[in-house]
């Protein structure tokens, strides 16, 4: 209980929130009008005018009739994890597709709450809770948010048609794709950082990067692969999230090789491994290679440090970068098989191809050819299958 309270309160930080005071309770029955009891109710009550609190955050997901239960008990906004994590999606979002999943995925969760919570909304504008969308839903009537989701969607639609035209031009000159996994805050967007010199945002906070950043990484035997960043995860992901931001994990989906950042200096990272782990398993990806990266281990404690084949890393510091690299070289080593081509003088723009995608071990400049021994990956073998020498 003190762990999940201890997030929370982080929750609450990233979102721009200061805790005043919180309270902890063992709920043996929930309660269906307030999930913790008339009587824990009258106490927060009493903390509410005794602290001068502004809203009040339960580390649990409430029902709609509960929320608003407790909204008229307390006289202030009453939010949730859930309510908690939307919020911060709305700030972070960047992007016109994370815009667009978010706003889905609010309007989903505020659709049920928007009964009795006018008058609530309204005096706490611009406060935790009612950014984004939270502040233009009480404009909408169930039928008009039913059609303002339905845009949503057909919106969210067109955007992921897009990226799949992307997705597949890649898929025509097939670069592997590696993606970074890990729980929130594990430090994925700075080892991405000093992968490729991305230059992504990097903040101690929890969801500090949402959209997805996709950039190219050499390895050290010359082959090129595409570097993909991700939402972070954490544990009891709200629903409207997962659905929302299928998009953003087809990133992940598409990916040859998992790279699973994990917090070494944090005391729950063993935990927080589960809960990537069970994440993955939910979205159908549990059995993708995965390579374990320990972070942050240039602290002073670290309490997590893997199984003996974890890469430990400081993405801070670069110790044990390189190593993240060979290690991928040789994963990825799978998927290539040897050939040894025979390409006319004239193309030279061949051999330039074959040196950003494969591995080119030697090349020979004969009377009439260029003979290239090199490593292909199999999607790319048959576009130069007509060169191989001997055919």
């Amino acid at each position: 209980m003190e762990r999940s309270l201890s997030e929370l309160e982080r929750l609450i930080d990233t979102a721009g929130g200061v805790v005043v005071g919180k309270s902890s309770q063992e709920v043996r029955r929930i309660d269906p009008a307030t999930f913790i009891g008339r009587g824990k109710a009258e106490e927060f009550a009493a903390k509410v005018v005794e602290l001068a609190a502004e809203l009040v955050v339960l580390d649990c997901e409430l029902s709609p009739v509960q929320n608003r239960n407790l909204e008229d008990k307390l006289g202030v906004l009453v939010l949730d994890r859930t309510a908690v994590i939307l919020d911060i999606f709305a700030q972070r979002a960047r992007s016109n597709e994370g815009k667009l999943q978010v706003e889905l995925a609010q309007l989903e969760y505020l659709g049920p709450r928007l009964v009795g919570r006018g008058k609530m909304l309204s005096q706490q504008t611009g406060r935790i809770g009612t950014r984004g969308p939270g502040e233009t839903a009480l404009e909408y009537d169930r039928r008009r948010m039913r059609d303002r989701i339905t845009r949503l969607r057909r919106g969210l639609e067109h955007v992921r048609a897009h990226r799949g035209l992307h997705r597949r031009k890649r898929a025509s000159i097939p670069i592997p794709l590696v993606s970074l996994v890990g729980y929130t805050n594990s430090g994925k967007s700075t080892l991405m950082n000093a992968l490729t010199g991305a230059g992504v945002f990097v903040e101690d906070k929890l969801f500090a990067t949402l959209d997805p950043t996709v950039r190219r990484l050499r390895l050290p035997s010359g082959r090129e692969v595409l570097l993909a960043d991700t939402v972070g995860f954490i544990s009891r992901l709200p629903h409207e999230l997962v659905e929302s931001f299928k998009s953003t994990f087809e990133e992940v989906e598409a990916a040859s090789v998992l790279l699973h950042v994990i917090d070494g200096g944090d005391e729950e990272a063993a935990m927080h491994v589960k809960i990537v782990e069970g994440v993955l398993a939910e979205l159908g990806l549990g059995k993708k290679p995965v390579l374990d990266v320990v972070n942050k281990c240039d602290l002073p404690a670290v309490f997590y440090r893997g199984d003996r084949d974890a890469v430990r890393v400081s993405a801070i510091t670069g110790q044990g970068i390189g190593e993240i690299t060979e290690r991928l070289d040789k994963m990825l080593t799978v998927e290539f098989r040897s050939v040894t081509l025979s390409l006319p003088q004239d193309r030279g723009d061949v051999l330039s191809e074959l040196y950003r995608l494969g591995h080119v071990t030697l090349v020979e400049y004969c009377e009439d050819r260029i003979r290239v021994e090199c490593e292909l990956h199999a999607k790319q073998f048959g576009k130069y299958r007509r060169y191989v020498e001997g055919s």
